[in-house]
Parts: structure tokens; sequence; C-alpha cells
């Protein structure tokens, strides 16, 4: 449950209409001589087409061998199994660095470790990184081939970045230790939860805590274009000794640092699987005073080792296979709307998802680089 870096960029309408219903290669350009039988190489390919068809894009992933990933902890979305059924279907071995990273520490491996052959092959990350990391030249533009099955507003128009799962935010706790269940944002502001209440990370570098900050905003008489008022939240329930300002992971809930957390729901929902099985008794809400929801995006390293393997691994995230995979692990993929309508969405994982009342907002990029930067310039001073 620990990861992330700023920002989100998604409609209410197609989100809520989705919940209703590192071994290195040996050598740093390993990649970029593959190709395919159309005779383009695969650093170039905009898509499968550019290279012959998705059974020379196949043949191209196969003979790199490999795919690095960054960031992906096997408990987060399902990644775990997701990474398993790529290996079993294709015979790539995944090398999955730094779990716990965040976006930025994508980012940053991306530009540190170019032309090296553990350099991540494809990140996924939060919008203010996607955004950025476009505009920085770090993707290469790959269009998968249900593109049309993404929604305009959830990506690039030149395939740099694409929406791929989301979810809300929401408060899970142990029922064991926590003897009044919270049932809004808002009601963590009492003494009952002294040294309990946590975030997913520090909100200025880490995008599950920034969102739960501007949730906060919103439950506390702020809005999407100012999100002073969750910081100011959080700074009282410092002050209170209610915010404990610990990374929430389910280590820090089973040894009872943070019996209360405040991160995406299909994390809380996962969490209190494992955590059941391990004894303790998570339950989880979604607060309708602080509905925020979000998404975060798929990109294709430009300068990845294993370019044809990079580009195998969006073709079957963004297939039925894949949206359900990421559906099981109780996040809302961006397709899952055409899964719907296709009649192909697991339906005992659809029902699965937990649920919510109200409206849900989202932010634009420009909101979340705004509340970025205020979270920057304040975070630090607001919670000590």
């Amino acid at each position: 449950m620990n990861r992330r870096l700023t920002g989100i960029a998604a409609t209410a309408a197609v989100l809520a209409l989705g919940a209703a219903a590192c071994s290195s290669s040996k050598s740093s350009d390993v990649g970029s001589k593959s190709g395919g039988a159309a005779g383009k190489s695969a650093a170039s390919a905009t898509s499968a087409a550019d290279l012959g068809g998705m059974d020379a894009l196949v043949a191209a992933a196969k003979k790199e061998g490999a795919l690095n990933v960054i960031a992906l902890p096997k408990t987060w979305a399902n990644y775990g199994a997701i990474m398993d059924a790529f290996t079993a279907k294709y015979g790539i071995k995944v090398n999955d660095a730094n779990p716990d990273g965040s976006s930025q520490d994508e980012l940053n491996a991306i530009k540190q470790q170019k032309g090296k052959g553990s350099a991540p092959d494809v990140v996924d990350v939060g919008q203010a990184a996607a955004t950025s990391g476009a505009a920085d030249g770090l993707f290469a533009p790959y269009q998968v081939a249900t593109w049309s099955q993404i929604a305009d507003a959830q990506k690039d128009a030149k395939g740099l970045w694409y929406n791929d799962y989301g979810g809300y935010i929401a408060i899970g706790y142990d029922a064991d230790k926590v003897k009044t269940p919270p049932t809004t944002l808002k009601s963590l502001d009492d003494p009952a939860y002294k040294s309990q209440v946590a975030l997913n990370g520090d909100p200025t570098k880490a995008n599950a805590a920034l969102s739960g900050v501007i949730a906060a905003s919103l439950a506390n008489g702020g809005s999407l274009d100012n999100v002073q008022p969750g910081i100011d939240f959080f700074g009282k329930l410092k002050a209170d000794g209610v915010f404990v300002p610990v990374a929430a992971t389910q280590a820090t809930i089973q040894n009872g640092t943070t019996p209360i957390t405040i991160d995406w729901d299909y994390l809380q929902a996962s969490a209190a699987k494992d955590l059941k099985a391990k004894g303790v008794n998570w339950k989880v809400v979604v607060p309708a005073d602080g509905l925020f929801g979000g998404f975060y995006n798929q990109a294709v390293s430009a300068s990845a080792p294993h370019p044809a393997a990079a580009r195998l691994w969006e073709e079957f995230l963004y297939s039925a296979d894949g949206q359900n995979l990421w559906l099981k692990g109780q996040a809302r993929p961006a397709e899952l709307p055409a899964l719907q309508t296709a009649g192909t969405a697991d339906a005992a994982a659809l029902a699965a998802l937990p649920a919510f009342t109200g409206t849900p907002q989202f932010a634009t990029q420009d909101q979340m680089s705004a509340a970025s930067k205020l979270a920057v310039a304040g975070w630090a001073k607001a919670t000590g």
C-alpha cells in the first residue's frame, strides 16, 4: 500500500459507469535492434501493426526475453497475478525493481538508468508524473489494439500515456482496535482516534497521499481548486495527536502503528483480504463527504532496453484478460465500460467492487498540479 507521485485525470461519467455495472538484458541496446516483419524497429513502433502485427510483436518480445517494470507491489491492484499471468502466457521474465517506489522514483529511474539493461521498460504513474514525463520526452508513443476503447479524456492523443485503472479514496480501519468506526473524513477529527490515522505516504511525493488530502479538502469546505482546507485538516489532526506521520503499509497495520488509513479503495479492499489471513479484521468505507476518484497511467519508456516486451506488456494489460485481472484486484479498469458492453467483464469481480454513494469528483491535470505545488509549499509546515 505504498507508492506513487502526484495527480489524476479522468471523467466522472467514465468511472461512475465502470463502478456501476529485473534480470537485465546483456546489452543496453538489445531492444533497439529488435524488430518485426514490417521492418520497423520495436523502439520506434507506435502500434503492433508497425512490427507486422501481434504475432511479430510476440516473437520480438520473446527474443528479448525480459521485461523491466518498477514500483509495482504484488498486492497493488492485483499486480502479482498480472505479472505471473504475463510470464505464463509469453515465457517472458518480469523484473520488478523498487516495488514500494513512487511515481517520481519511476521517472528518476528512466533518467538515471538510461542506456542500462536494468532501466525501466514501462511505468505506472499518477497523472502529474505522466504529464511531466511526456513533456520531458521520457515516453514513447504507443497505441494498443484496444485504443478506441479508452475514452479520449483518459489518454494522451499521441499515445504517450493512457489511464489504466482507478478507484476512490477510502478509509480503512482495524475493527478490533478502533471501537468507534469512522464513517466520514470529518469524523476522524476526534480525540478517540488519537495516534491512529495515517496516509499512504507523503502527499508531496505520493499520489495516493495527495489524493487523500484532496478528499479531506472536499470534506472540509474546500474544492478541487483549493485544497488548503485539506492540508489544514491534517495539520489540526497532527496538532491534536490524531494524525500519525507514518507511511501506512500492511506491516504498520499489523503492528498497530496505523489502525486507520486513508488510501484508494481497491488497496484497502485488497489489504482486507491479506490482513484477514493474519488475524486483522480490516474494514473499508468510502466516505461520502470527500468522494474523490482518480486513475493511474501506463507509459512506455522512450529508452526501454526491451522495447518489444514493453509494448507487448501494454497489449496484455489492455486485453480483456489484463483488464479483468485489474478488476479482480478490485480496481476499476479504464476499459470497464467497453467490457460491460461486450459482456466480457468478470461478473463476480464487478460485484465485489467497494460500494459508494454520491457523485465522485475528479481533478483535472491543472488542478492536480496546483494541489501538488500547494502541498509541497505547505505540508511540512502544517504537519511538522
